[in-house]
């Protein structure tokens, strides 16, 4: 079975998952906006979080949206503002998921995303939230068993 870890990563939790995911055999495609976020944290959390409150799709540099050879597909992101970050909006509206095993991994720093959760549910029913992985590598190891199981 082929398996892909599509995410974006701002402060290095998604970049914690694609590493441990990475060692179970999944390929790897980090995403990267054209455009950076201010410099300064507080200013990052505030363009973001009302970015991704408005559905904002960001440019992106090289990005593949070819999954054909994938049976299971992982897109991981991180929350802002109670949606998803905003490259990977427009991963969401970029890829074709039909007939993908899909699972999704949100991280936060603490957030719920309720609505996201619901919206996503349409698309698969194998949603994973976990909060600060980077602080928490118990949790980590915890999704990476949940997901064994799942196949």
């Amino acid at each position: 079975m082929n398996k892909l870890f599509i995410y974006y990563s701002l402060t290095g939790n998604g970049d914690l998952v694609a590493s441990r995911l990475k060692e179970e055999g999944y390929e790897i495609r980090k995403i990267i906006p054209k455009r950076n976020l201010p410099k300064s944290f507080f200013m990052k959390m505030m363009v973001g979080g009302m970015l991704s409150g408005l559905n904002y799709k960001s440019s992106l540099v090289n990005f593949d949206n070819d999954i054909k050879k994938y049976d299971k597909v992982i897109i991981g992101s991180p929350i802002w503002n109670g949606k998803l970050a905003c490259p990977i909006n427009t991963v969401m509206n970029k890829l074709d998921l039909t007939n993908k095993d899909v699972s999704f991994i949100l991280y936060s720093g603490g957030g719920d995303a309720p609505k996201t959760v619901k919206k996503l549910s349409n698309i698969s029913k194998n949603i994973y939230e976990i909060k600060e992985p980077k602080k928490n590598e118990k949790l980590v190891n915890e999704l990476i068993n949940k997901l064994k199981e799942n196949g």
